[in-house]
């Protein structure tokens, strides 16, 4: 979807999109178009170390770019916001041997839904749960590299003014299913990020209800802007579509390993 800069809205959402990985870096490094966002503690995080282009850049001049700031890393990524930039950066990227994806962003515009039951917890709560997720989605992955993948939620403590982590619990009190919510309230955008529901859980409702929690929370919040990212390629867009979420633009991924 083409992006449309004059609409307020949008233009929110690319705030928001770019605030959140500008907050949560522990070092920026800032270019003509955009920034690095870098983080030493974890280095296998590809969230955590990657560029980010949300402005006018030269895309010829990326790749050289990405080997520079991301050299000490064995892989590569790099976010583009604008679609003009993003096509142009596109030949470039792939004869340096990226691949290209997209990302969805999703703004809610459902109605608000009751709380869904899911309460806040801590980080320590999630380290167990999130550990056995990130085995299942990466099988093969080494214990240093789930430790950075669950650790690096304390980094996001700082991603927005009032971050909140949801959880929906079973009648044993076992986590069933979470959610990271971001609310800058000041600003009226709330993000919604890495919903997930343990593999032993799955389809029982866990997810929307921990989902239906972080809509009304933000709501609640004064937040009227609530969206999320999403895989354009992998299923769960099409499910939060059914929640009310429609596509309000496209983040292209440019990645190598």
């Amino acid at each position: 979807m083409t992006a449309r800069p004059q609409d307020p809205e949008l233009a929110r959402i690319h705030a928001s999109f770019s605030g959140f990985h500008r907050r949560q870096a522990d070092r920026l490094v800032e270019f003509p178009g955009g920034f690095a966002a870098l983080d030493d503690r974890y280095t296998h995080s590809r969230g955590n170390n990657h560029l980010v282009v949300d402005g006018p850049a030269g895309p010829p001049a990326l790749p050289a770019l990405a080997d520079e700031l991301l050299g000490h890393l064995p892989y590569r990524l790099v976010y583009v916001v604008d679609d003009e930039v993003a096509a142009a950066s596109r030949g470039p990227l792939e004869d340096a041997g990226y691949t290209a994806s997209r990302t969805v962003l999703m703004r809610h515009d459902g109605p608000v839904p009751a709380h869904g039951g899911a309460r806040q917890v801590g980080i320590e709560e999630l380290r167990g749960p999130a550990s056995t997720a990130w085995r299942r989605f990466a099988p093969g992955v080494s214990d240093e590299e789930v430790h950075h993948l669950v650790e690096r939620r304390l980094a996001r403590l700082g991603a927005a003014d009032d971050v909140r982590f949801l959880a929906v619990h079973t009648e044993d009190g076992e986590v069933a299913s979470w959610v990271d919510l971001y609310l800058d309230p000041a600003a009226g955008t709330a993000r919604i990020e890495d919903l997930v529901t343990a593999e032993t859980h799955l389809g029982q409702g866990h997810a929307g209800r921990v989902l239906d929690t972080a809509l009304h929370l933000a709501a609640e919040a004064g937040c009227d802007l609530r969206f999320l990212s999403a895989n354009e390629s992998k299923w769960p867009h099409r499910w939060y579509g059914r929640r009310g979420f429609t596509v309000a633009d496209t983040v292209h991924v440019f990645a190598r390993d």
